[in-house]
């Protein structure tokens, strides 16, 4: 033994064994390890939310001021439509306020009415913005659209430029504040039925303002002296407030509200690895309403199929390999969401060769032969140790014999 060689058996007295990181792996196991991965490309802005209509207001269509606490009023108000208080039980000043339509002081129709303004204050609050960030309205000129802001305000005139189809909901993130002597003015034919305010606290409509469209409150409502109103009055949980105000119903309203869709949407997932010759199954799917169809581009691998209605991928793999294809999800409302996935299909896991009548304990295990040399280096020194004992005995016989002799 050279002195290198020895060095480096001291420094390493285990140099001789395999270490367990280089035990060989079936080749199917091998290819099974491999990273998947998924991208997707169409859904990382979000879903997009949209209505083709004026927000449905159900029965709360038919009443000019609806409160949650009370409705007070001072002076001659004249309201074209129903009045009403829900859960609340007070309504004073009627008259001299003057009703055109019913009073519905704390009755069913009033909480259904209730109800209904609630669903139309959350659809409105659910549509994306086509543009946000707005503040101060005044001096705009604003096409049909959903626009979202902090809080709202209007100081001189707003014009609103479309057709009767035409749809404006504009989304406060607090108050709505409109000043004195404001207007919103419709031009091109736009109507007041298809005007919203959605308004998480309160809003307040100043003196003289011209006021259009329905506010959907979560506060209060407050009309202030002379100010008139084009629409619908609706506070959920607080009060309403008029002096001297007069709010005429919109009219020629649309007979069917408008349909809510949202854009297909994909959470990111990773598909799992499969093998060829079982089952498998992987939910590509999206969400979305209407609920999405799905196609493929691409290949998918062998053996496995999509629902076009569900998206769910499966069947039983036929082909070992990666495959990366796309997934589209689509159901009529912009933008479509595709995303692109890979499918990494293994080989079977190769089985270790064992004679027949070979006993388990002698069996070579999968990842090594350790186990398997080592059964068979005590077998051989079990016979050395016999043949030492034979040759010991007639050796002895031997020298017996010769002393004797």
């Amino acid at each position: 033994m050279t002195a290198t060689s020895a060095s480096r058996r001291t420094a390493d007295p285990h140099s001789h064994r395999l270490p367990a990181t280089r035990a060989r792996l079936p080749i199917g196991i091998a290819i099974g390890l491999g990273i998947t991965a998924v991208l997707a490309t169409g859904g990382a802005a979000g879903a997009a939310t949209t209505i083709d209509g004026p927000v449905d207001l159900g029965s709360a269509a038919s009443f000019s001021v609806l409160g949650g606490e009370s409705v007070t009023n001072t002076g001659p108000s004249v309201l074209a439509g129903d009045l009403g208080v829900s859960p609340g039980t007070s309504i004073t000043g009627f008259p001299p306020g003057i009703i055109g339509g019913t009073q519905h002081p704390t009755d069913a129709v009033a909480a259904q009415a209730q109800a209904d303004a609630l669903v139309a204050y959350n659809t409105a609050g659910s549509l994306t913005p086509s543009t946000s960030g707005l503040a101060d309205l005044t001096g705009l000129s604003l096409t049909p659209g959903v626009y979202s802001g902090g809080a709202l305000s209007l100081s001189g005139d707003l014009t609103l430029a479309g057709t009767a189809e035409s749809v404006w909901v504009f989304q406060a993130a607090s108050t709505l504040t409109i000043a004195t002597g404001a207007r919103i003015l419709l031009t091109g034919g736009a109507s007041a039925c298809n005007v919203f305010w959605r308004v998480p606290s309160s809003a307040t409509i100043q003196g003289g303002a011209q006021f259009v469209g329905t506010v959907l409150a979560s506060e209060s409502i407050t009309a202030v002296t002379g100010a008139t109103i084009e629409g619908h009055l609706l506070a959920s949980n607080a009060s309403v407030t008029l002096d001297t105000n007069v709010i005429t119903a919109p009219t020629g309203c649309a007979a069917t509200p408008g349909t809510v869709t949202t854009s297909p949407e994909v959470q990111a997932s990773i598909p799992p690895t499969g093998t060829v010759g079982t089952p498998y199954s992987f939910p590509a799917t999206a969400t979305g309403s209407p609920a999405p169809t799905y196609t493929v581009t691409g290949t998918l691998p062998g053996g496995l199929q999509i629902d076009a209605a569900t998206g769910v991928i499966s069947g039983t793999p036929t082909t070992v390999g990666t495959f990366t294809f796309t997934v589209t999800a689509s159901n009529g409302a912009a933008p479509d969401v595709t995303t692109e996935y890979t499918i990494t299909i293994a080989a079977v896991a190769a089985q270790p060769i064992v004679s027949a009548g070979t006993p388990d304990a002698a069996r070579l295990p999968e990842t090594g032969f350790a186990g398997g040399a080592l059964l068979w280096a005590s077998g051989v020194l079990v016979l050395l140790g016999g043949a030492f004992v034979v040759f010991r005995a007639v050796s002895r016989r031997r020298a017996a014999g010769r002393d004797r002799a």
